[in-house]
Protein backbone atom coordinates (compact mmCIF):
# COMPACT_ATOMS: atom_id res chain seq x y z
CA UNK A 1 0.00 0.00 0.00
CA UNK A 2 1.36 3.47 -1.17
CA UNK A 3 1.72 6.00 2.08
CA UNK A 4 -0.45 8.99 1.81
CA UNK A 5 0.74 12.05 3.82
CA UNK A 6 -2.48 13.33 4.97
CA UNK A 7 -0.45 16.65 6.15
CA UNK A 8 -0.61 17.55 3.09
CA UNK A 9 -4.23 17.50 1.89
CA UNK A 10 -5.07 20.74 2.41
CA UNK A 11 -2.93 21.51 -0.87
CA UNK A 12 -5.00 18.87 -2.67
CA UNK A 13 -7.76 20.29 -1.43
CA UNK A 14 -6.98 23.87 -2.04
CA UNK A 15 -6.27 22.77 -5.86
CA UNK A 16 -9.64 21.29 -6.16
CA UNK A 17 -11.00 24.55 -4.89
CA UNK A 18 -9.29 26.45 -7.35
CA UNK A 19 -9.96 23.93 -10.54
CA UNK A 20 -13.50 23.87 -9.78
CA UNK A 21 -16.29 21.40 -9.02
CA UNK A 22 -14.81 18.62 -11.29
CA UNK A 23 -11.53 18.47 -9.31
CA UNK A 24 -14.00 18.24 -6.52
CA UNK A 25 -15.43 14.97 -7.39
CA UNK A 26 -12.08 13.62 -8.31
CA UNK A 27 -10.75 14.68 -4.92
CA UNK A 28 -13.59 12.57 -3.51
CA UNK A 29 -13.08 9.50 -5.83
CA UNK A 30 -9.36 9.58 -4.95
CA UNK A 31 -10.26 9.99 -0.90
CA UNK A 32 -12.93 6.79 -1.10
CA UNK A 33 -10.28 4.52 -2.77
CA UNK A 34 -7.34 5.53 -0.07
CA UNK A 35 -9.81 4.23 2.48
CA UNK A 36 -10.57 0.91 0.66
CA UNK A 37 -14.00 2.05 -0.74
CA UNK A 38 -15.15 0.43 -4.43
CA UNK A 39 -18.23 0.77 -6.11
CA UNK A 40 -20.47 -2.06 -5.66
CA UNK A 41 -21.39 -2.24 -9.46
CA UNK A 42 -24.89 -2.10 -8.10
CA UNK A 43 -27.64 -0.56 -9.32
CA UNK A 44 -28.21 2.81 -7.72
CA UNK A 45 -31.72 3.12 -5.80
CA UNK A 46 -32.16 6.68 -5.76
CA UNK A 47 -30.80 8.76 -8.34
CA UNK A 48 -31.71 7.27 -11.60
CA UNK A 49 -35.10 8.82 -11.94
CA UNK A 50 -34.28 11.95 -10.92
CA UNK A 51 -36.95 13.89 -12.40
CA UNK A 52 -39.68 11.29 -11.09
CA UNK A 53 -41.43 13.26 -7.89
CA UNK A 54 -44.55 11.90 -6.24
CA UNK A 55 -46.97 14.25 -4.83
CA UNK A 56 -46.18 14.39 -1.36
CA UNK A 57 -42.58 14.86 -2.42
CA UNK A 58 -43.83 18.21 -4.36
CA UNK A 59 -45.72 19.65 -1.42
CA UNK A 60 -42.69 19.95 0.58
CA UNK A 61 -40.73 21.75 -2.12
CA UNK A 62 -41.06 24.54 -4.20
CA UNK A 63 -40.36 23.65 -8.44
CA UNK A 64 -39.90 27.01 -9.20
CA UNK A 65 -36.30 26.91 -7.77
CA UNK A 66 -33.44 25.44 -9.90
CA UNK A 67 -31.58 22.25 -8.14
CA UNK A 68 -28.17 23.23 -8.16
CA UNK A 69 -26.16 21.33 -11.22
CA UNK A 70 -23.95 19.93 -8.23
CA UNK A 71 -26.52 18.20 -6.03
CA UNK A 72 -27.88 16.21 -9.64
CA UNK A 73 -24.17 15.00 -10.48
CA UNK A 74 -23.71 13.78 -7.38
CA UNK A 75 -26.46 11.24 -7.56
CA UNK A 76 -25.43 10.05 -10.74
CA UNK A 77 -21.67 9.62 -9.87
CA UNK A 78 -20.28 6.37 -10.88
CA UNK A 79 -18.28 6.35 -7.48
CA UNK A 80 -21.37 7.62 -5.12
CA UNK A 81 -20.14 5.66 -1.91
CA UNK A 82 -23.57 6.95 -0.39
CA UNK A 83 -26.02 5.73 -2.73
CA UNK A 84 -24.15 2.56 -3.64
CA UNK A 85 -24.28 1.65 0.43
CA UNK A 86 -25.90 4.16 2.36
CA UNK A 87 -25.19 2.24 5.28
CA UNK A 88 -21.52 3.66 5.87
CA UNK A 89 -23.19 6.95 6.23
CA UNK A 90 -26.32 7.01 8.41
CA UNK A 91 -27.94 9.89 6.97
CA UNK A 92 -31.41 10.92 5.17
CA UNK A 93 -31.37 12.20 1.84
CA UNK A 94 -33.87 14.71 1.11
CA UNK A 95 -34.63 14.49 -2.79
CA UNK A 96 -35.86 16.75 -4.36
CA UNK A 97 -34.45 19.35 -1.78
CA UNK A 98 -37.30 20.25 0.59
CA UNK A 99 -38.06 23.83 1.94
CA UNK A 100 -37.04 25.06 5.53
CA UNK A 101 -39.50 25.82 7.01
CA UNK A 102 -41.17 22.97 5.29
CA UNK A 103 -44.96 23.72 4.37
CA UNK A 104 -46.22 19.98 5.41
CA UNK A 105 -44.57 20.58 8.81
CA UNK A 106 -42.58 17.86 9.06
CA UNK A 107 -38.92 19.49 8.42
CA UNK A 108 -36.98 20.35 11.85
CA UNK A 109 -35.46 23.33 10.66
CA UNK A 110 -36.54 26.64 10.20
CA UNK A 111 -35.44 29.71 7.73
CA UNK A 112 -33.03 31.49 7.64
CA UNK A 113 -32.70 34.92 10.41
CA UNK A 114 -33.30 37.68 9.12
CA UNK A 115 -30.25 39.03 9.58
CA UNK A 116 -27.13 36.14 8.43
CA UNK A 117 -24.26 36.38 6.40
CA UNK A 118 -25.59 33.59 3.66
CA UNK A 119 -28.47 36.47 2.04
CA UNK A 120 -29.03 40.27 1.54
CA UNK A 121 -31.74 42.41 2.57
CA UNK A 122 -35.05 41.23 0.59
CA UNK A 123 -33.63 37.76 -0.53
CA UNK A 124 -35.43 34.59 0.12
CA UNK A 125 -35.13 33.70 3.29
CA UNK A 126 -36.04 29.80 2.77
CA UNK A 127 -33.33 26.84 3.30
CA UNK A 128 -33.22 23.85 0.72
CA UNK A 129 -32.80 20.48 2.50
CA UNK A 130 -30.51 18.00 1.12
CA UNK A 131 -29.35 15.29 3.73
CA UNK A 132 -30.35 15.22 7.32
CA UNK A 133 -28.37 13.71 10.18
CA UNK A 134 -30.05 10.38 11.37
CA UNK A 135 -32.85 11.43 13.36
CA UNK A 136 -33.35 15.18 12.00
CA UNK A 137 -31.09 16.95 14.65
CA UNK A 138 -29.49 18.39 12.32
CA UNK A 139 -30.31 19.17 8.75
CA UNK A 140 -27.94 20.36 5.71
CA UNK A 141 -29.31 22.31 2.85
CA UNK A 142 -28.44 25.48 1.13
CA UNK A 143 -29.71 29.26 0.84
CA UNK A 144 -33.05 29.34 -1.50
CA UNK A 145 -31.78 32.11 -2.51
CA UNK A 146 -28.43 30.62 -4.31
CA UNK A 147 -30.51 28.12 -5.31
CA UNK A 148 -29.05 29.08 -9.19
CA UNK A 149 -25.88 28.79 -8.40
CA UNK A 150 -24.37 25.51 -9.93
CA UNK A 151 -22.28 24.59 -6.26
CA UNK A 152 -23.93 26.56 -3.92
CA UNK A 153 -22.10 26.70 -0.38
CA UNK A 154 -23.87 23.84 2.27
CA UNK A 155 -25.24 25.19 5.85
CA UNK A 156 -26.31 23.26 8.64
CA UNK A 157 -29.05 23.50 10.93
CA UNK A 158 -27.65 23.61 14.68
CA UNK A 159 -28.48 25.41 18.10
CA UNK A 160 -26.21 28.83 19.56
CA UNK A 161 -24.82 29.14 22.68
CA UNK A 162 -28.41 30.38 23.67
CA UNK A 163 -29.75 27.41 22.43
CA UNK A 164 -31.95 29.30 19.48
CA UNK A 165 -31.82 27.06 16.40
CA UNK A 166 -29.96 28.87 13.92
CA UNK A 167 -27.55 28.12 10.38
CA UNK A 168 -23.80 27.77 9.93
CA UNK A 169 -21.64 27.37 7.22
CA UNK A 170 -20.70 23.44 6.60
CA UNK A 171 -19.12 23.51 3.81
CA UNK A 172 -17.80 25.79 0.95
CA UNK A 173 -19.54 24.00 -1.63
CA UNK A 174 -21.86 21.02 -2.33
CA UNK A 175 -19.36 19.40 -3.83
CA UNK A 176 -17.15 19.95 -1.14
CA UNK A 177 -19.71 18.64 1.47
CA UNK A 178 -19.99 15.06 0.06
CA UNK A 179 -15.98 15.15 0.55
CA UNK A 180 -16.55 16.58 3.79
CA UNK A 181 -19.23 13.72 4.88
CA UNK A 182 -16.80 11.14 3.28
CA UNK A 183 -13.88 12.03 5.54
CA UNK A 184 -16.21 12.10 8.87
CA UNK A 185 -17.66 8.49 7.41
CA UNK A 186 -15.52 6.51 5.62
CA UNK A 187 -12.32 6.20 7.60
CA UNK A 188 -14.66 5.13 10.72
CA UNK A 189 -15.46 1.83 8.55
CA UNK A 190 -12.83 0.95 6.59
CA UNK A 191 -9.59 2.56 8.50
CA UNK A 192 -8.24 1.06 11.90
CA UNK A 193 -9.40 3.75 15.09
CA UNK A 194 -8.76 4.68 18.66
CA UNK A 195 -11.11 6.30 20.68
CA UNK A 196 -9.96 8.71 23.59
CA UNK A 197 -11.69 11.11 25.75
CA UNK A 198 -8.53 13.34 25.71
CA UNK A 199 -4.94 13.32 25.15
CA UNK A 200 -2.59 15.33 27.80
CA UNK A 201 -1.61 18.79 27.38
CA UNK A 202 2.15 17.74 26.07
CA UNK A 203 0.74 14.87 23.58
CA UNK A 204 -2.22 17.68 22.35
CA UNK A 205 1.00 19.88 21.61
CA UNK A 206 2.74 17.36 19.88
CA UNK A 207 -0.50 16.60 17.54
CA UNK A 208 -0.79 20.52 16.25
CA UNK A 209 2.71 20.47 15.94
CA UNK A 210 3.49 17.02 13.45
CA UNK A 211 -0.07 17.03 12.03
CA UNK A 212 -1.23 19.72 9.70
CA UNK A 213 -5.50 20.57 9.37
CA UNK A 214 -6.93 19.21 6.40
CA UNK A 215 -8.64 22.22 5.84
CA UNK A 216 -11.92 21.43 6.01
CA UNK A 217 -14.75 23.90 8.50
CA UNK A 218 -15.46 21.95 11.21
CA UNK A 219 -17.43 19.69 10.93
CA UNK A 220 -20.96 19.61 12.94
CA UNK A 221 -23.69 17.47 13.72
CA UNK A 222 -25.25 15.82 16.76
CA UNK A 223 -23.29 17.89 19.54
CA UNK A 224 -20.12 17.60 18.04
CA UNK A 225 -17.89 19.97 16.19
CA UNK A 226 -15.14 18.77 14.61
CA UNK A 227 -11.79 19.20 12.86
CA UNK A 228 -10.00 17.41 11.31
CA UNK A 229 -5.60 17.11 11.55
CA UNK A 230 -3.78 14.62 9.00
CA UNK A 231 -0.44 13.01 9.03
CA UNK A 232 1.11 9.52 6.98
CA UNK A 233 -1.78 7.75 6.59
CA UNK A 234 -3.69 8.94 9.36
CA UNK A 235 -6.22 11.78 10.39
CA UNK A 236 -7.33 12.68 13.88
CA UNK A 237 -11.00 13.69 14.00
CA UNK A 238 -10.58 16.38 17.25
CA UNK A 239 -13.90 17.61 18.90
CA UNK A 240 -14.20 20.87 20.83
CA UNK A 241 -17.69 20.47 21.05
CA UNK A 242 -20.05 17.51 23.10
CA UNK A 243 -19.58 14.33 21.19
CA UNK A 244 -18.83 11.06 22.49
CA UNK A 245 -14.99 11.01 22.28
CA UNK A 246 -12.55 14.45 21.91
CA UNK A 247 -9.67 12.30 19.88
CA UNK A 248 -10.72 9.87 17.63
CA UNK A 249 -7.79 8.55 14.93
CA UNK A 250 -7.97 6.65 11.85
CA UNK A 251 -5.10 5.08 10.32
CA UNK A 252 -5.12 3.08 7.07
CA UNK A 253 -2.93 0.72 8.46
CA UNK A 254 -2.74 -0.60 12.44
CA UNK A 255 0.83 0.70 11.96
CA UNK A 256 -0.05 3.99 10.98
CA UNK A 257 -1.52 4.37 14.03
CA UNK A 258 1.48 3.20 16.10
CA UNK A 259 3.46 4.91 14.64
CA UNK A 260 1.37 8.09 15.34
CA UNK A 261 1.33 7.10 19.10
CA UNK A 262 5.22 7.08 19.15
CA UNK A 263 5.28 10.60 18.08
CA UNK A 264 2.27 11.59 20.48
CA UNK A 265 4.18 9.95 23.47
CA UNK A 266 1.34 7.60 23.97
CA UNK A 267 0.79 3.76 24.04
CA UNK A 268 -2.50 2.82 22.52
CA UNK A 269 -1.34 -0.68 21.38
CA UNK A 270 -4.23 -2.01 23.41
CA UNK A 271 -7.13 0.01 22.44
CA UNK A 272 -6.53 -0.15 18.24
CA UNK A 273 -9.68 -1.59 16.79
CA UNK A 274 -9.47 -2.98 13.38
CA UNK A 275 -11.76 -2.01 10.48
CA UNK A 276 -15.52 -2.95 9.92
CA UNK A 277 -15.91 -6.11 8.48
CA UNK A 278 -19.88 -5.93 8.52
CA UNK A 279 -21.27 -6.09 4.93
CA UNK A 280 -23.37 -2.60 5.08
Amino acid sequence: MTEIDYGRFHERLELARAAGTDARWELLRAFQEEWGYTPSGAAKAEGDGLDDVDEDDLARTDPSLPVPAALRTWWQLPYNSFADRPGLYWTNPEWPPTLRPDPTGYGASGALPAENPFTGPDEDLRVCVFMAEYEYCNEWGYPAARAHLADPPALVSVQDEQGKDTWLRQSHSLSEFFLHLAVNRLPAHFGWTVHTDGLEPEAMTRLHTHLRPLGLLPWRELSSEAEYFGGRDVIVQHDTGFGDWEIIAYGRTKGALLRLADVLGVDWSDEIEPPDEDDE
